[in-house]
């Protein structure tokens, strides 16, 4: 098998950013299963012992034969660029050749390897400069194993910096967690000090390998979608954690990731975040992981050593692409109606244990209109509305559906209206006239202690509770919070007996908006009961005559 790791040319090396940062456990950890990821392998076993500083990473990879193996850990030697014009053509998730090298200075360190093939395997010993000072055949399988042994051991201040074992294991765990969403066709078993530590078991999804991560959340709690765009040839692959079934008390799972690698970008997490507000509890965040494939001159991967900040091109392009994504994953449509999970909820209601379904992606076009897949049945405790759909039955909560539809459309034809008569308030505090204000009303004294409203949102104009409205919406907050305060003052109250052609119509409306799981206050708006869980509960596939001990 010929040498296909080879030196970088000069100048080459002088347009790379400086080398790969080896700081932790968690860095040697990245760098040596990145290496296996690049090798092909689908099994990878990390093996640490943080007492004696050791790191051991195996993989079924393709293997190095000799010649590879007494240049891979010399300076700047790779198999993955070979110019300058390979920095942005980089499919593959190291480049530089500066990894193993940088092990070798700060660490013991040594390979096994056999490549896929090859007659025979490779032990081979490293100096302090990545020269080769050992080298002897072993049997092995195909594939790599690395052992960094004594990490730091010449750098006693850096050790004393680092955080402690607890802190350091948390941070492996991460980094692979990390690198599992974005490759779960790979199984990663991790060991620590000779005891299995975790197992992440492949998957053909990220969507199906979260809820071996987030232990709480239920495969159904989540929705997958995979957007092709032609051109640029790009995709778009997305998990959202569905708002009424599964946020966070931080903002600690909005995961962005570009070819293969989680990666910092702002701009992009902010553009997630948008696109989930108002649909979730005050002070909770969303679970969502963005897993971005474009084509590799779209992207610059030489700003930071550890590769996790980039230049990406048209970066506003994308954040319009991904908001339009994500609020797809929100509609109503067909195939989740009939394979709608019942929740958390659902389960101890009925007392079913039943596989979670999980929600289909619509292919419709986020400007067309959704349909009308659900049929008005009846109310329940003039609250509820009860409806039938193919797959069983949702109730839904009258209020905060028909909240849903007011905000959105308030958000839509935002208006300030004048009123004829000026609407009298009495009392106000310096602060809640500036926030009336704040919103854009027109206010002014209208004596000692009084105050004249001669503008208000449109759709208070009617109502007789004007005043009462505009003294909440005096109380604080954005132009956002008081278009959901009019929301929910406009709303059909609970306890209001409904028409079934007025019930029908607010399900109408409810199914066409952009965020249906939720109300603008992060409430959830329906709970759905399937029919195959109805059967089993009243146990309708018992014999008839077995059922009555016949």
């Amino acid at each position: 098998m010929a040498s296909t790791i080879q030196s970088l040319p000069t100048e080459v090396v002088y347009l790379i950013t400086a080398g790969e940062v080896i700081d932790s456990f968690a860095s040697v950890v990245r760098e040596l299963v990145e290496n296996s990821l690049d090798a092909g392998a689908t099994r990878i076993v990390v093996s640490l012992w943080s007492q004696q500083w050791r790191v051991r990473v195996a993989d079924n990879g393709c293997g190095m034969n000799l010649d590879d193996l007494q240049q891979a850990a010399t300076a700047h030697t790779t198999s993955k660029i070979h110019s300058s014009d390979d920095l942005w053509k980089i499919k593959s998730l190291g480049f530089r050749g500066e990894a193993l090298h940088s092990l070798a200075t700060l660490a013991d360190l040594e390979i096994f390897s056999r490549p896929v093939g090859g007659n025979e395997g490779w032990r081979v010993v490293y100096g302090n400069d990545g020269e080769v000072i050992k080298t002897e055949v072993v049997a092995i399988a195909s594939g790599t194993v690395v052992t960094v042994d004594n990490l730091f051991a010449n750098y006693p201040a850096r050790r004393q910096g680092l955080p402690n074992t607890t802190q350091q294991m948390k941070a492996v765990q991460t980094i692979i967690q990390q690198i599992a969403l974005c490759h779960p066709h790979i199984t990663y078993q991790v060991w620590q000090n000779d005891r299995e530590w975790f197992t992440i078991c492949q998957t053909a999804s990220p969507g199906k390998l979260i809820p071996q991560i987030l232990t709480q959340i239920k495969p159904g709690d989540l929705k997958e979608l995979k957007i092709e765009i032609p051109n640029p040839q790009s995709t778009i692959n997305l998990v959202i954690g569905l708002p009424d079934r599964c946020h966070r008390h931080k903002p600690d799972w909005v995961k962005v990731a570009i070819n293969g690698r989680i990666i910092k970008s702002p701009e992009l997490e902010q553009t997630i975040f948008a696109a989930f507000h108002k649909t979730l509890p005050r002070d909770r965040y969303p679970v969502c992981f963005l897993h971005l494939t474009i084509s590799p001159d779209q992207i610059n991967w030489n700003r930071h050593p550890a590769k996790t900040e980039i230049y990406l091109n048209e970066i506003n392009a994308w954040q319009e692409k991904i908001s339009e994504t994500i609020n797809q994953a929100f509609y109503i449509s067909e195939a989740n109606l009939k394979d709608s999970v019942h929740t958390t909820r659902v389960s101890n209601l009925l007392k079913v244990a039943e596989k979670k379904g999980s929600y289909n992606f619509s292919s419709k076009n986020a400007d067309t209109k959704t349909q009308n897949y659900l049929k008005a049945v009846a109310q329940v405790s003039n609250m509820y509305i009860v409806a039938e759909h193919p797959g069983g039955m949702w109730l839904v909560e009258q209020h905060i559906a028909h909240e849903r539809v007011l905000y959105e459309k308030i958000c839509d034809e935002w208006e300030i209206v004048p009123v004829e008569t000026p609407i009298i308030l009495y009392q106000l505090l310096p602060s809640q006239v500036a926030q009336l204000q704040r919103i854009n009303l027109d206010i002014e004294t209208f004596g000692e202690k009084l105050w004249a409203v001669r503008t208000v949102p449109a759709m208070l104009k009617t109502r007789e509770d004007c005043a009462e409205a505009l003294l909440e919406l005096s109380l604080g907050g954005d132009l956002q919070t008081a278009q959901v305060a009019v929301a929910c003052r406009s709303a059909i109250r609970n306890g209001t007996p409904m028409t079934l052609p007025e019930m029908q119509q607010l399900l109408d409306d409810w199914q066409r908006t952009r965020n249906p799981q939720t109300c603008p206050h992060g409430r959830p708006i329906y709970l759905s009961l399937e029919e195959s869980a109805l059967s089993r509960f009243f146990r309708r596939h018992w014999v008839v005559g077995k059922s009555h001990g016949i």
